[in-house]
């Protein structure tokens, strides 16, 4: 089969492989560009295998004036950066001793057998500079069946790095069809237990790329049918809500969230927040986030609109937005439901004034500076919102004196 990406006629990509072909060496395409040129969608990094060992590859790269990163070159990588582009260039490799996660490798010229050393079936073409794909694992024909499908025996291929049990769903919710591979899908609750030798941030990053993939909502049911979501984040999870987040995001023209999603998924109340954010070690604006959403999204429901702009006010639009999004979900309502979206589009109709009172109106009226000074203003705050956020100087004085009416009042109780 031959495959007409743009990349492999001109530009960057075009150069490096013209670079390490020739003179006895061969390179070509691997991995992700492959699968995504053949099934027609957008192509990120553009990974290169080759015969030349690295040193041959840093040698032609310093006579061809490319910059060469030895990013890991005693396990045979390279960096080549052309034109603002890197391009991990690795040498073939096959396994002389296995044992766990743990391999002895040594350098090849088989790439057989350096296929046979990835993960998935789709993972493990190749493609040359002519075009022509290289298929020795089986790949093609899981591109055409959208089968996502370990190349080899499944529990090994997982026992040598438990996280592909994260990627197999990963993968499927991205390129996948119909039900998980079954050979795999068993493979994986089989060696679920290893999950406990994952570190949380490799996890992590799987996880949320699991979340946002097309086919998140499937995969995601099959990893809880499985039992493999309680290991991941430790407790209960919720796939109605999880698929009702994304048919919200959908409502609203919004772009899928990971951390928007996992909240839909594993977060109840804001204990559920704080234990799955130190289980996956989610940066600080993620716990930040998560721990927000969870925070009373049931007083969410039922609002009226003096209620509703109450809380936008003080959440604020993303954590407003976030926060009612979770109760949506919750709900057990449709996504079509006329509360749940003109609520959740109150931050595109209606902005929140500022709080126009300041401590100068107040200490004209004889509050002195310090903690009074600062409780005055909240209780002003709290009766400006009671009041619908008025703008009108003579509703502002009326709250001005009020508020500071009650002070006096609760002060001398």
């Amino acid at each position: 089969m031959l495959i007409d990406a743009p990349w492999l006629k001109s530009g960057a990509a075009a150069r490096v492989l013209a670079l390490l072909n020739g003179d006895g060496e061969e390179a070509r395409v691997v991995g992700g560009a492959v699968r995504n040129a053949l099934l027609n969608i957008p192509t990120g990094d553009i990974d290169i295998a080759t015969t030349a060992l690295p040193d041959e590859v840093v040698r032609r790269a310093k006579a061809a004036g490319i910059k060469c990163v030895p990013t890991g070159i005693d396990h045979g990588t390279v960096t080549l950066v052309v034109d603002a582009q890197p391009f991990e260039v690795t040498t073939l490799r096959e396994d002389t001793e296995t044992y766990g996660r743990k391999a002895k490798v040594a350098f090849g010229r088989d790439w057989v057998r350096d296929a046979e050393r990835r993960d998935f079936t789709i993972n493990g073409l190749s493609v040359d500079a002519d075009g022509l794909v290289h298929d020795h694992v089986g790949g093609l024909a899981d591109i055409e069946a959208r089968r996502v499908r370990f190349i080899g025996d499944a529990a090994q291929r997982i026992a040598e790095d438990y996280l592909r049990i994260l990627r197999f769903f990963r993968m499927h919710a991205a390129y996948g069809a119909g039900a998980p591979d079954r050979a795999g899908y068993l493979a994986c609750i089989a060696g679920r237990a290893g999950f406990s030798n994952l570190s949380a941030e490799r996890v992590r990053m799987e996880m949320l790329k699991l979340l946002v993939a097309d086919g998140a909502e499937a995969a995601v049911t099959a990893m809880a049918d499985a039992g493999l979501l309680l290991t991941i984040v430790g407790s209960v999870t919720y796939t109605g809500p999880f698929a009702a987040m994304i048919s919200a995001e959908r409502a609203l023209g919004l772009a899928p969230d990971p951390v928007r999603r996992l909240a839909a998924l594993a977060v109840a109340v804001t204990e559920d927040a704080k234990r799955v954010a130190a289980r996956l070690r989610l940066s600080n604006a993620e716990t930040k986030m998560l721990d927000s959403m969870g925070h009373r999204w049931w007083r969410l429901a039922g609002m009226d609109e003096l209620r509703a702009r109450q809380r936008l006010y003080r959440l604020g639009e993303a954590q407003y937005r976030d926060r009612l999004m979770l109760a949506w979900a919750r709900s057990g309502e449709s996504f079509e439901a006329a509360y749940w979206r003109e609520f959740a589009k109150l931050p595109q109709r209606w902005t929140a004034p500022k709080f126009p009172l300041r401590a100068a109106d107040f200490i004209s009226r004889g509050i002195a500076e310090g903690p009074a000074l600062g409780h005055v203003l909240t209780l002003a705050e709290d009766a400006w919102l009671a009041a619908d956020f008025p703008l009108a100087p003579a509703a502002l004085a009326a709250i001005a004196d009020q508020t500071v009416t009650r002070f006096h009042r609760d002060h001398r109780l």
